[in-house]
């Protein structure tokens, strides 16, 4: 009969992940019905730990920014990228998120041998990769990245007030709540509501037909593609 000891080497030597660097990945703004979605790719450097890393969601916003500032200082290397209202238009909220994903793994100044993801869904990706469910809160790379593309995406929201102030930008950053949506009835829609998401797509029919068409706050805000034709890159990495 084997000893324990035998068959714990045994399953040591079962691990296939090619040793290298690991980015982490995550995204922020999935949901709102404005603004670009954002992701962030970062490689942490473990000789120059950050404490207090963790999901973004569960940090104050002061907290996030000071990790954010912690994290441009520190890690190897970082790369922020979006996906723009007219490419979430045009192939979805889905599939413009991965497109998000994949631009920031691309802005890395150093190539991974392999990039952990928040969720259960991966980005084409020319690279090692592997999703992981609540990623964000289990793995600090991952974590570092949903605070840099939190904050960036915050801060883009906050530009979107000065521009726009009476839709309330810098309060929801962008999200479905009862003043957005008073906002969008009484104002109809600005060039960064994305028109695929059925809100904006009923405030629109509202302001165009002579509000013909209601909105419903129990309607289920929809991901369906529409036709857009602009696209646009935006990528940032850290020094």
């Amino acid at each position: 009969m084997r000893s324990r000891k035998f068959l714990k080497a045994e399953q040591a030597a079962l691990v296939w992940d090619a040793p290298g660097l690991v980015a982490g990945v995550d995204e922020a703004g999935r949901g709102p019905l404005a603004g670009p979605v954002v992701a962030a790719a970062v490689i942490l450097d473990d000789q120059r730990p950050i404490r207090g890393l963790a999901d973004s969601k569960t940090l104050t916003a002061l907290q996030r920014e000071r990790l954010h500032d912690q994290i441009l200082a520190k890690a190897l290397c970082c790369s922020v990228a979006q996906a723009t209202v007219e490419e979430i238009d045009t192939h979805n909220i889905l599939q413009a998120t991965m497109l998000a994903m994949r631009r920031a793994v691309d802005g890395l100044r150093l190539k991974p041998a392999k990039v952990l993801v928040d969720g259960n869904r991966l980005p084409t990706l020319d690279v090692l990769a592997e999703a992981i469910v609540k990623g964000d809160a289990r793995v600090k790379a991952i974590s570092a990245a949903s605070i840099l593309a939190k904050v960036h995406r915050d801060r883009l929201c906050e530009q979107l007030h000065v521009e726009f102030p009476h839709y309330g930008f810098a309060g929801h950053k962008g999200y479905g709540t009862p003043e957005h949506l008073e906002a969008l009835l009484r104002h109809g829609a600005c060039v960064h509501h994305r028109r695929s998401f059925s809100p904006v797509a009923a405030a629109l029919a509202r302001t165009a037909g002579g509000a013909a068409v209601p909105y419903d706050a129990s309607m289920p805000i929809s991901m369906d593609s529409a036709t857009v034709e602009i696209t646009h890159l935006d990528l940032r990495a850290a020094p």
